[in-house]
C-alpha cells in the first residue's frame, strides 16, 4: 500500500522539525520548492503545509512563507503509563522482551500496559493519546494499523518501534541484527564443511526480518565462493516433498527463517526416515524456549529479547523526558551450537 505524496511529504518535514534539523522559527521550503523537490503538483506541497498547520506544528506567514512553530509552554505531565503492543500477549514465538523493559519503567514508576496488536483496532489516535504517555509498538506487519500510527506521528506521540523499520513513519526502530544473523547461520554451517546449503522459508510471504536473514545468507556463499542457493521466490514446502529436493539438490545444511519453521522441518524429515544431524544440519533463528528442548536440541541464531526490551524502554523514556526522537538502534545476535548441526 503505497503512501499518498503530500503524506510523504508531511512525514520528512515533521522528521526535521522533530530531529532539530528545522529549527524553530527555521523557515519551510516554499510550496514551489517542494513540488519541485518531489516532483508534484503545487496542490499535493499545499496540501502538506495545510496539515503541518492543523497540526499546530508550523504557522504561516501572509507573503513571507512557513515557519516551525514553537511548542505550547504547557507544563509537562510526568510520564506514567505507555502501552506495550504485541502480535499476540504470551506468544512464545515472539520473545519475551518484558525482561528489559518492565525494570526499565519500574524505576520510574510507569505502569506498562501489554495488549495484542488489535488494542488499536477501532480506537482513535486522540484516544490513545489520552490513555497513554508512549508506546512500544512491536512491527508484525509493517503496512497494519499505518493509518493510527500516522496520526499519532502527527500528533507527536512518542512510539518506539520493535523488530521492523516502518519507512512510511518518523518513529525509532529497535531491531536485531537479521542480516548479520543470517550470514553468521550460514558461515557456521560452512565452516562445519557443508557446501550445499538451502535456505527454508516458513511460507509464501516474506517479512522485513526475514529477507535480511535471506541476503545474510546469501551473503554468506557469495563470499565463500559457493554457486548453490535457494531462491527468493523458491518455496520448500514443510511436508513429504521437503526430503526429496533436500536430496535432489544434494543439500545438507538447512537455514531456516526461525526456530519454528526449524523444528517444523526437523518433524518432517524425521517423518521421512531422515536423521538430523546425521542426514542434514538445520539451524533455526531466534532461540525461543521450545529450541533447547526439541530432540535434538536446535542449534539457532539469538536474539537478544531483553537486550532488545531494555533498548526499546530506554529510548522511549529518553523521548519522554526531552522531545527529542530518538535514532534507531541495531542489537546483535549470537550463534547457539546445539546438536542439530555437525561437521561433515
Amino acid at each position: 500500500m503505497s503512501q499518498p505524496l503530500y503524506k510523504k511529504i508531511m512525514t520528512d518535514l515533521q522528521k526535521a522539525i522533530q530531529t532539530g534539523e528545522l529549527a524553530i522559527d527555521s523557515q519551510l521550503p516554499t510550496e514551489k520548492e517542494l513540488s519541485e523537490a518531489y516532483s508534484v503538483s503545487r496542490i499535493t506541497s499545499k496540501r502538506a503545509l495545510t496539515e503541518l498547520e492543523q497540526a499546530d506544528l508550523i504557522y504561516r506567514i501572509q507573503g513571507r512563507g512557513s515557519f516551525v512553530k514553537r511548542p505550547t509552554n504547557v507544563a509537562k505531565k510526568k510520564a506514567s503509563r505507555i502501552l506495550f503492543l504485541l502480535p499476540f500477549v504470551n506468544d512464545l514465538s515472539v520473545g519475551n522482551f518484558t525482561e528489559g523493559l518492565n525494570p526499565i519503567m519500574a524505576e520510574k514508576n510507569i505502569e506498562v500496559m501489554m495488549a495484542s496488536l488489535t488494542f488499536l483496532t477501532g480506537r482513535s489516535a486522540k484516544e490513545v493519546v489520552a490513555e497513554f504517555d508512549g508506546m512500544v509498538y512491536y512491527a508484525h506487519d509493517t503496512e497494519q494499523h499505518l493509518d493510527i500510527l500516522f496520526e499519532l506521528s502527527i500528533l507527536q506521540f512518542p512510539v518506539v518501534v520493535l523488530d521492523k523499520k516502518i519507512y512510511d513513519l518518523p518513529f525509532p526502530t529497535v531491531l536485531s541484527d537479521n542480516f548479520e544473523g543470517g550470514s553468521l547461520a550460514t558461515n557456521s554451517l560452512i565452516n562445519e564443511g557443508h557446501t550445499r546449503i538451502a535456505y527454508l522459508f516458513g511460507g509464501g510471504r516474506h517479512p522485513q526480518s526475514v529477507r535480511q536473514r535471506y541476503l545474510g545468507y546469501i551473503d554468506g556463499l557469495t563470499k565463500a565462493n559457493l554457486p548453490f542457493h535457494t531462491q527468493l521466490d523458491e518455496i520448500l514446502f514443510l511436508d513429504s516433498n521437503l526430503s526429496a529436493y533436500l536430496e535432489t539438490h544434494e543439500i545438507t545444511g538447512l537455514v531456516c527463517e526461525n526456530d519454528l519453521v526449524a523444528i517444523q522441518a526437523m518433524r518432517v524429515l524425521r517423518q521421512a526416515g531422515k536423521s538430523v544431524p546425521d542426514a542434514f544440519s538445520v539451524i533455526g533463528f531466534d532461540d525461543i524456549q521450545a529450541a533447547a528442548l526439541v530432540d535434538p536440541p536446535l542449534t539457532t541464531i539469538a536474539q537478544d529479547f531483553k537486550k532488545l526490551g531494555e533498548i526499546a524502554g530506554t529510548l522511549l523514556l529518553e523521548w519522554l523526558e526531552s522531545d527529542i526522537c530518538p535514532a534507531d538502534q541495531k542489537v546483535p545476535i549470537r550463534y547457539i551450537k546445539r546438536q542439530s548441526t555437525k561437521e561433515i
